[in-house]
């Protein structure tokens, strides 16, 4: 059984996801779970929109919990609405799709999810991926 992203991963990886939104002039939060979808990292830069620090984690663990990328959920939310609207009450918690929002991996197992929000969605994007290329945690997806 493969065990979730460390702690001392998952503030690495926030580390590298804040530098990189620098770089790019975003202010954004990322929220790094476990596999079971629970918080583990929360980290709201400077100027960030507030409400990224409620969107961001919603989205980690709705990856998690769905062992899909977020790319992926959007386009199930906007095949099968009527499911979507009641998941929240199923799950306990709400199901928020989205770009910046993706599974971590370590030998095809899912060890955790990551979710950027705060900036366009390409630039959550471009966050998440360099947040995963510090630990090698994502696998090629062709829903992407």
């Amino acid at each position: 059984m493969t065990m979730s992203i460390t702690l001392d991963e998952a503030r690495a990886v926030s580390v590298r996801v804040r530098e990189h939104a620098a770089g790019l002039g975003a202010q954004v939060t990322v929220a790094i779970v476990d596999s079971g979808g629970h918080l583990q990292v929360l980290d709201r830069m400077d100027g960030a929109p507030p409400l990224s620090a409620r969107i961001a984690p919603a989205k980690a663990s709705s990856v998690a919990l769905f062992h899909r990328d977020g790319r992926e959920l959007v386009r199930l939310q906007e095949a099968w609405p009527a499911l979507f609207a009641q998941l929240d009450q199923v799950a306990g918690t709400p199901i928020v799709p989205g770009a910046g929002s993706r599974l971590i991996r370590r030998g095809g197992d899912v060890v955790g999810a990551i979710a950027v929000s705060g900036g366009m969605p390409e630039q959550d994007d471009e966050c998440t991926d360099a947040g995963l290329a510090l630990i090698g945690g994502a696998e090629p997806s062709s829903t992407r």
